[in-house]
């Protein structure tokens, strides 16, 4: 992803604590903590040539790659969704090799609704593309509805008005990106009451460049997170430490449902991410997410591992 991307340079000079709860939250979580909490972790791809021999079986072919994925994880931010349409065919057949696993895809918004021209009339390719991912049955996770850095509140009755005309039967997560929807107070408040009122979430984005984007508001007892790496920088490490002190707190004033999925540049390193991120949350929240099986623990990952044994 690169979205927010900044020289490795620039990381050292980054202040990545993550900001104060707003008051709002409190009243969304309610303080009650769940008896079994949901939690998915995972990447955004599952057709990855660089995890061969490092965590899919050396000789895996491409069309046992998701095969490979689903041993592994239980959830993808499904990538492919934003640049293809999907049938009903394709979908059955993705959700058919998922079986009786625990096991979540979160479909991402097709991009020509999202990215090109007006939402107003958008209504037949957004009809077309519910109408696929519903045959995830019970393997359809949230939808990731993502907007560019270009969209900005003054399209925002036209966001409202097709946030409004979405069926609400499914859930929603909406990430936004122009600088504008964050620095000014009231349009912060006015598209967070929309989702509010529509039972829909705001995506946090944790990415190095963009801090305003890791918002940290709550809008439903559930939370998706959008974490970007650095390529196993040490401080990719200590962000996820920082997430994993938030979500034990927000998973013992209510927190339902966390879906979290773990970026890098060009995805390469995304399963390390993923990985650490798992036993990160099992260990401390008393989770039960799978953790990758590595066919080689990737030194990045090991020597991150040993640093959280020794509390370093």
């Amino acid at each position: 992803m690169e979205f927010g991307r900044v020289s490795e340079d620039d990381l050292s000079r980054i202040d990545f604590r993550l900001p104060c709860d707003p008051a709002d939250n409190e009243r969304v979580l309610r303080g009650n903590p769940q008896l079994h909490p949901r939690a998915y972790v995972g990447c955004a791809k599952w057709g990855r040539k660089e995890w061969l021999g490092k965590l899919y079986a050396a000789q895996t072919k491409e069309k046992q790659f998701l095969d490979q994925y689903l041993l592994h994880f239980n959830s993808i931010e499904l990538n492919a969704t934003h640049y293809k349409i999907m049938g009903p065919k394709t979908i059955d057949q993705w959700a058919a090799r998922a079986g009786e696993r625990d096991f979540l895809f979160c479909p991402k918004l097709y991009d020509h609704i999202t990215h090109r021209g007006n939402l107003r009339f958008k209504g037949f390719l957004t009809q077309e593309f519910l109408r696929g991912i519903r045959h995830f049955g019970p393997h359809l996770g949230p939808v990731l509805i993502q907007f560019s850095d270009r969209f900005s509140p003054k399209r925002k009755e036209e966001l409202y008005t097709f946030l409004g005309s979405l069926p609400p039967d499914l859930l929603f997560f909406v990430e936004l990106r122009h600088p504008s929807w964050f620095n000014n107070s009231a349009t912060r408040r006015e598209w967070l009451d929309c989702l509010r009122h529509l039972h829909m979430g705001g995506v946090i984005t944790d990415v190095a460049g963009r801090r305003d984007c890791c918002h940290m508001e709550l809008t439903l007892p559930q939370s998706f997170i959008r974490f970007v790496g650095n390529d196993l920088h040490p401080s990719d490490y200590i962000r996820i430490d920082h997430w994993v002190s938030r979500i034990r707190d927000w998973l013992k004033d209510g927190l339902e449902s966390l879906y979290m999925f773990m970026h890098s540049a060009d995805e390469t390193y995304s399963p390390e991410l993923s990985g650490y991120l798992a036993e990160a949350l099992n260990s401390t929240c008393g989770l039960q997410i799978p953790i990758p099986q590595w066919q080689n623990t990737p030194a990045g990952l090991d020597a991150a591992s040993r640093s959280r044994a020794k509390g370093s």
